[in-house]
């Protein structure tokens, strides 16, 4: 097939981008970033850079169009003729437009959020706190639903696991580049700030795409903890209080601002970033305390800064706001405790009492964050008790709006944050625990082991006395499967303190990952509240616990449809279990980013949960890119926590809670069906005899270990003889880049064959949303699949039966997804998904045959010969692009 001339390639490519229906504004900042970016590759220094990469864009985009063999051929020829010093840059060049394409998708959500925000449209969204109140409250009365909307409780977890395939200098350049594209929004056409604008973003371009995409090193955990505070400082610490401002602002209208809130602040930010050491040597004790010294510097910083600009404009004079008997005596105590601050505020502010005290306040926050013994605050309780002093004050005085307004959101920071910032969470497996109680126990010397799990505990105890009760004390059990593996905590505490200390609050969680033990669930919770120190912690809580469940090892365990059945159905006993024993149950979801670990729209998740399983409270954990993607910027934040708060307040409604019970029984029969047919399809692939060696040849697994991803290392063992030897992640991420994205879909064609009735699955589409919410997440699993891509990966395995296996399940599983979501193609009924999907994949093609070539070379090597370190790269390049362009890693 012949190479297009100039003029048919600009026409082939005008046509494709066209058929994408892009929105007009889109559309020109894509074209615009495009442009620019290949100002820079022209400008590169390296000659005809720009035209090879015009040349395979092309060739791509035709074969993806056309579908020929012909044309795929032609794609992959010109990707095999680069020199690998070329192959390497144009790796680059993709990678490097991926994230400007981004960058134009997130920005236009951006723009349509901001665009709809305040209309009255807007607060009809059914996907809104404010919509879902009402929606509440119509089915069981509005005390009710104000009740339930004030005991709610979103609790997003920010996990290292490493699946962020970028760099943080990368991620710093895009915001930086997102600044500037609004202000080039922001400037009129053709005038002087539109040209610099432009100006400034080709500059940021050009430090883009010579910025190295790999890290050269695995970061350190304290580095995943500071990666995480830039979402803090950037968005989080005022993107929260904005929600509960917004959420109130709809349910009391024109009063709002002027009298007490009716929200209370539901958001609680939590983390394992510092605090999960299952598998990972690097994340100590001394790493843990210094996780926590982070976040509480950041928040105490902030909340600092927050109280003096509010106290600067309290600018009220004593006759028109005359302070409250209460107020007075909070100025003679702090002005006892500070004199000379207190003696040079007041004579800048000689009447005007509030502001003199909100400054104090400042003044202890940043002795608090300085550790001033003399002057610090001794917890979060003292601060809001002296905060709502004035609150209170202002109230009596006639100024309500100055104490509803922006002091309001400082006591909604101080409630959501305290001095901890985010309740740092320590995990660890339970066979480690077995192992130093067994030593402890025996009377034998401590080995370095049980010295590090003892002082881990102790560290508890510290982090609890320094930044209070909420800073640290949930500890998570890995693969708990008796009740003795939760006990063996409490039995470890007591050993850390010795005969005459006091053990730490601790509220020991068991994590159920494997399809055993999420059957085993319920039996191991009735066993551990009859355990003493557990009995006790229950009744101290009000009968609060919480349980966590694994997305990403019951997925790899049992394959992806039964893990969801399994799921629901431990959630459903569980849920049934506490509502028996009057527990307070929290069901923590250990979900990842990708499908194939539970990822996908949190909000449709949780409507689809089981009757009593949320109850107002949501907890998971958040990774790597979904945690950029997610809180990275404001608006997408403040968007994404009303959406799942909607979720939260629905998902309990008498309504939603018969129709996931009337659908689970309705549906039982089916259910049974896809659990044990996907399971047998499941095991014939991965208990096939030398499956996992096939595995780590036919994807980058091995290579994937070589990313410096993240500080835990990507297997449990030296090498992969079996799927127990794999963590999820790498299972994952390294079929997500075969373009195969196995973990996500495979057995569920083989098990909706198994059902075989086809009106039958259609009218479970409508009906069940947990068969909804599968469905829709494999439609999304498959679009990002490429069928002639994925036989090229399978073809160096060398075992044309797997490769069969994996390919007609994929044939089979496509098309029943089509016709039970309806239409020809996959995500036709989701038109912005399939333009977000399509848009890139020609781009993804083009890395991934960059990648093949890379990975045919490296198979081909003779063993024990030398790796090619050039290959080698090349190979990491694409999988970083290729991450980029899907959007997924892990």
């Amino acid at each position: 097939m012949r190479e297009l001339t100039q003029t048919e390639a600009i026409d082939l490519v005008g046509r494709y981008e066209a058929e994408q229906a892009i929105p007009e504004q889109m559309r020109s900042d894509v074209r615009m970033l495009g442009t620019l970016l290949g100002q820079v590759l022209r400008e590169s220094g390296s000659p005809g850079l720009y035209e090879d990469v015009e040349r395979l864009r092309t060739a791509t985009i035709q074969a993806y169009t056309d579908e020929t063999p012909e044309a795929f051929a032609r794609a992959a020829a010109i990707a095999d003729s680069f020199t690998i010093a070329r192959a390497d840059e144009v790796a680059r060049a993709f990678t490097a437009y991926f994230h400007l394409v981004n960058l134009a998708e997130e920005h236009q959500r951006v723009r349509i959020l901001r665009e709809r925000d305040g209309r009255p449209e807007r607060e009809q969204a059914t996907d809104s706190v404010a919509a879902a109140f009402v929606r509440l409250a119509a089915e069981v009365g509005d005390d009710t639903a104000l009740r339930r909307l004030q005991n709610m409780r979103f609790h997003p977890v920010f996990t290292a696991h490493p699946t962020e395939a970028r760099r943080r200098a990368v991620s710093t350049s895009i915001r930086r580049l997102a600044t500037l594209l609004e202000q080039h929004d922001a400037s009129l056409r053709g005038g002087a700030d539109e040209r610099r604008a432009q100006r400034r973003m080709l500059e940021e371009i050009d430090t883009l795409w010579r910025t190295a995409p790999l890290r050269p090193e695995k970061p350190a955990p304290t580095d995943e903890v500071r990666a995480v505070m830039a979402v803090f400082d950037d968005t989080l610490y005022t993107a929260v209080p904005h929600v509960y401002r917004r959420v109130d602002d709809a349910l009391q209208g024109p009063a709002a601002g002027g009298r007490a809130p009716v929200v209370r602040p539901f958001v609680r930010v939590g983390s394992w970033v510092g605090g999960d050491r299952d598998g990972n040597p690097f994340v100590t004790a001394s790493v843990t305390r210094k996780a926590s010294a982070i976040a509480s510097e950041h928040v105490l910083l902030g909340l600092a800064r927050t109280a003096s600009r509010i106290g600067r404009t309290l600018t009220l004079d004593a006759t028109t706001t005359p302070p409250s008997d209460a107020l007075l005596a909070l100025w003679q105590r702090l002005k006892a405790a500070d004199e000379d601050a207190a003696k040079d505020i007041a004579k800048r502010s000689p009447d005007e009492p509030h502001r003199r005290i909100v400054l104090l306040i400042a003044r202890k926050i940043e002795a608090t964050r300085a550790r001033n013994a003399d002057l610090a605050y001794a917890d979060p309780e003292h601060l809001l008790a002296d905060l709502r002093v004035v609150q209170d004050s202002l109230v009596q005085a006639g100024a309500p709006r100055q104490a509803y307004g922006h002091l309001q959101q400082l006591l909604w920071q101080v409630e959501t944050y305290g001095f901890h910032l985010t309740e740092l969470e320590v995990r660890q497996h339970s066979a480690v625990h077995a192992k130093v109680l067994a030593e402890l126990e025996s009377g034998a010397a401590r080995s370095e082991l049980a010295e590090e799990v003892l002082d881990v505990i102790r560290t508890v105890g510290f982090l609890q006395e320094r930044y209070g009760p909420r800073a640290a004390g949930r500890y998570i059990v890995s693969f708990t499967q008796s009740a003795e593996d939760l006990a063996a905590v409490h039995k470890l505490a007591a050993y850390a303190v010795g005969p005459d200390g006091t053990p730490p609050v601790l509220d020991v969680i068991p994590l159920f990952e494997t399809f055993a033990d999420l059957q085993a669930a319920p039996r191991i919770l009735a066993e551990i509240v009859e355990h003493p120190e557990f009995a006790a912690r229950l009744e101290a809580t009000g009968r609060r616990l919480e349980v966590m469940l694994g997305y990403s090892d019951s997925s790899k365990d049992v394959g992806p449809v039964a893990a969801n059945l399994a799921l629901y159905e431990a959630q459903a006993k569980i849920a049934a279990w506490a509502d028996e024993n009057r527990i307070e149950l929290t069901l923590f979801h250990g979900r990842g980013g990708a499908l194939g670990r539970g990822g996908g729209p949190a909000n449709s998740a949780i409507m689809a949960q089981p009757p009593h399983s949320v109850d107002g409270r949501f907890k998971l954990t958040e990774q790597g890119e979904v945690i950029f993607a997610r809180y990275g910027d404001p608006a997408i934040a403040m968007r994404h926590i009303d959406q799942v708060a909607a979720a939260i307040l629905l998902a309990s409604s008498p309504s939603n809670e018969e129709r996931n019970r009337a659908a689970a029984d309705k549906y039982a029969g089916v259910a049974a069906t896809l659990d044990a047919a996907s399971r047998e399809r499941f095991f014939a692939l991965v208990k096939a005899p030398g499956f996992a060696p096939w595995f780590a040849r036919v994807t980058p697994m091995e290579e994937i270990g070589l990313l410096a991803l993240g500080s835990r290392p990507a297997r449990r063992g030296l090498s992969v003889e079996s799927l127990e030897d794999l963590r999820a992640i790498p299972w994952v991420f390294a079929w997500t880049q075969a373009r195969i994205n196995l973990a996500g879909w495979f057995g569920l064609g083989t098990a909706l064959d198994a059902v075989g009735d086809e009106p039958l699955l259609q009218q479970a589409y409508q009906d069940w949303p947990l068969f909804r919410t599968l469905i829709d997440n494999v439609a999304m699993s498959l679009a990002k699949t490429d069928d002639r891509i994925a036989l090229h990966y399978l073809e160096l395995g060398d075992r044309d039966d797997l490769a069969a296996l994996v390919r007609e399940e994929m044939r089979v599983t496509r098309d029943w997804v089509v016709r039970i979501t309806g239409g020809t193609e996959l995500l036709g009924n989701k038109p912005v998904l399939q333009r977000a999907v399509k848009m890139r994949s020609p781009y993804v093609d083009a890395l991934s045959l960059l990648q093949l070539r890379a990975l045919r070379a490296l198979r081909a090597a003779p063993e024990g010969a030398p790796v090619d370190p050039e290959l080698q790269r090349l190979l990491l390049l694409s999988v970083s692009g290729v991450a980029a362009g899907l959007q997924n890693t892990g």
